[in-house]
């Protein structure tokens, strides 16, 4: 914890909690946000509960029905009365271990409405509402009760009745894999678009993107959240998306057939199609709502860690972000392979040889994948060793060697999706590198999960990684997981995991069709809404030669830069090849650009086609701004007036070259150096798939002497 978040932290005795009880005849059913914007009220029509939910006046989501219905018993969702509500606003500040601001304000009222059956067998089930400033989120929750022992969910039939055919940003409900690039449609367009997705063509496309595991279920139309809406007149943006899923399925969101802005919860099945099996009590993920007038303000929330719970890890002191560069794009250019048949990537002598580069750049950690036995058979045949070494790779050695530089060696665990099999040697595995000083993991389960029939986003898996999560935790090892469920906000209960992939990221355009262009302007409106992403930016050589014509990165360098900054992860990957750092001068970024803020500001956003994300250094004055685009070549005003005012700054800029084009010429750049103040702005002229990456750091008297003003 920094010294700035410690102090923080003596702050949440400040926090105001206060509890009122309903005790009229018809107890109030709403919650409404502190500012009075946004308002999420229930009712009940002939016994079963409805929501709906207004912002700034008007209905969002029409009234929609709630309950479930359940495998081993009637259903769970009509019938009911109201037993009483209780009412309570909370506020308090919180600091984060680490992310995008060094204190986080955590403001909402909340209303708990206790239902129960009026017939046999009498169930009881408890609705939580939440109405925040920045949105609304309600979860189900089952008390302990007599002759409610235990939950087999068969469907969750909360639904979603958006009243505008807002535009819609989504990827298709695969449940295994969120690697697609979001699709841009009106929402009532879902229901045909999405259901024309087929998982084969998606297959052929991507050159094996996702393996075959099972029969899709007959659901059509449906997708994976964050689901990002616009509103018509663009005034209102949400995002619809689950928070702190834990003993539960991933939640999709299904098209209705007859109403089609209408959307249904569907949840990754178990292999006999039950969704969730539980024991009371128990209680649902949050469904959460976020809501902004513009679509920083999405970008900028933090519901998604608000909903969760704090902290289980009473000193985190170990845990500590960093960037770090690995032997892993040359295997994804076929430079080097992750086994023995071919160029072996992860030798001791590569290993050293990128610490030795990691130590002089000033980049905290080298990832290494390919380390173990395993991958001659991965897919279908022995599985992985977790604890035992290739031949040319000596984990003790390069550990130590890399102490000696101050360079952390991240270890990789791919399982092949052989989840029985990483159980078994979870412990020893864990052991090993805690015992030699491994700080960091990277996790993977690239392939259909083990046994058959089970999903990566389904119950099983949820808790299997939380277990992981927990594990690691107890060995004091921080988290990369690839392959992963989606981000539902654990990371402030679990700090330890710090980023994951869930996203199709850089190695797509090593061997697959190369993303467009629009990919990475989009995801921090979407994929980003759901926390840190490992999408491992940072690549020089936008045409590498290996791979060359057909795949290739469609961004300029500059724009690999800016990415840094706006793309977030605490564990941040420069991702090229060491030799392609070699000699330039834009390696100066990758040097400084830290992966711990103390502040946040998104300055320009249009989904999809431009984004401006200025982030102040945690512990520090000094500000790193990234501005991208989408193919669009644009020039826009990136306004200094985050600076404190009477302070005088340099500023260190990386950018395009007037004749950069990420076709034609990706790899042409500039640096330009100067003095700016809070009423300056700074002219970012973008390239198509261009960027600009900006240092601001307070100005001595000598570089005031050495500057002028930027022109």
């Amino acid at each position: 914890m920094t010294v700035s978040r410690a102090v923080v932290a003596l702050a949440l005795a400040v926090g105001l909690v206060a509890v009122l009880t309903a005790c009229s005849s018809a107890p109030p059913m709403t919650a409404t946000s502190p500012d009075g914007s946004n308002t999420l009220r229930v009712e009940l029509r002939d016994g079963q509960p409805y929501y709906q939910v207004e912002a700034e006046g008007d209905t969002v989501v029409a009234p929609s029905p709630l309950g479930f219905t359940l495998a081993d018993g009637p259903p769970l969702r009509d019938g009911f009365e109201v037993l009483g509500t209780t009412r309570r606003t909370v506020d308090t500040t919180w600091a984060p271990v680490w992310g995008t601001h060094d204190s986080v304000r955590n403001h909402y009222t909340e209303r708990t409405i206790r239902l129960k059956e009026t017939d046999a067998p009498e169930r009881r089930l408890d609705l939580v509402l939440r109405a925040y400033d920045d949105g609304v989120a309600f979860r189900y929750r089952w008390p302990e009760q007599q002759g409610l022992d235990a939950l087999r969910i068969a469907s969750e039939e909360t639904e979603f009745r958006f009243t505008t055919d807002h535009t819609a940003w989504w990827i298709p409900d695969d449940y295994d894999n969120y690697e697609w690039v979001y699709r841009k449609t009106p929402l009532s367009a879902i229901r045909d678009s999405a259901s024309k997705i087929s998982y084969n063509s998606y297959l052929e496309e991507t050159d094996g993107g996702r393996p075959e595991t099972s029969e899709k279920d007959d659901h059509p139309g449906a997708v994976n959240p964050p689901m990002t809406l616009r509103s018509p007149d663009e005034t209102r943006y949400l995002a619809i998306h689950e928070a702190a899923l834990t003993d539960y399925s991933s939640m999709t969101l299904r098209a209705d057939p007859e109403m089609p802005t209408t959307f249904h919860t569907h949840l990754v099945p178990w292999p006999d199609g039950v969704k969730v099996k539980a024991s009371v009590p128990h209680q649902t993920p949050w469904r959460m709502i976020q809501i902004a007038n513009r679509p920083g303000g999405l970008i900028a929330s933090h519901l998604l860690q608000n909903l969760n719970e704090p902290s289980k890890i009473e000193d985190p002191s170990w845990i500590e972000p960093m960037t770090y560069v690995g032997i892993w794009w040359g295997m994804h250019i076929d430079k080097y392979s992750w086994g023995q048949k071919g160029v072996h990537g992860a030798t001791t002598e590569r290993t050293k040889r990128y610490m030795d580069f990691a130590a002089e750049h000033d980049i905290d950690g080298v990832l290494v994948e390919g380390w173990n036995p395993g991958w001659e058979t991965w897919l279908g045949g022995d599985e992985f060793d977790f604890t035992e070494s290739y031949p040319d790779f000596d984990l003790q050695e390069v550990v130590d060697y890399g102490e000696e530089r101050g360079v952390a060696l991240i270890g990789h665990h791919e399982t092949g999706g052989d989840v029985p099999a990483y159980e078994r040697q979870l412990d020893d595995a864990l052991a090993l590198y805690d015992s030699v000083g491994v700080p960091a993991i990277k996790t993977g389960y690239a392939g259909p999960i083990r046994p058959k029939g089970v999903h990566h986003h389904g119950q099983q898996m949820v808790n299997h990684y939380r277990r992981v999560v927990k594990k690691a935790a107890e060995h004091e090892i921080v988290l990369d997981v690839h392959e992963p469920v989606m981000g539902t906000g654990i990371e402030r209960t679990w700090p330890n995991m710090m980023t994951r992939e869930g996203v199709r990221g850089m190695e797509y355009n090593a061997w697959a069709t190369p993303s467009p262009p629009s990919h990475d302007v989009t995801l921090p409106f979407t994929r980003m809404l759901a926390g840190p992403l490992d999408y491992t930016p940072g690549i020089f050589d936008l045409t590498p030669a290996e791979t060359m014509p057909d795949h290739r990165v469609l961004t300029t360098l500059s724009k690999q830069l800016a990415n840094m900054v706006i793309l977030y992860s605490p564990v941040q990957m420069a991702a090229d090849l060491i030799d392609n750092y070699e000699g330039e001068a834009a390696v100066e970024f990758l040097e400084r650009v830290p992966t711990d803020w103390a502040e946040s500001h998104v300055l320009n956003a249009r989904i999809g086609e431009s984004i401006t994300i200025a982030r102040r250094k945690a512990d520090s004055e000094a500000w790193y701004v990234g501005t991208t685009t989408n193919a669009t070549a644009r020039t826009l005003d990136i306004p200094l007036d985050v600076l404190d005012d009477g302070q005088t700054y340099v500023a260190h800029v990386f950018e395009d070259t007037p004749d950069a084009d990420y076709r034609d010429n990706p790899h042409a750049y500039r640096i330009r150096r100067g003095l700016v103040t809070a009423g300056d702005t700074i002219e970012a002229a973008l390239a198509r798939s261009g960027g600009q990456a900006v240092i601001l750091e307070p100005a001595t008297a000598e570089d005031e002497a050495q500057y002028e003003a930027l022109e």
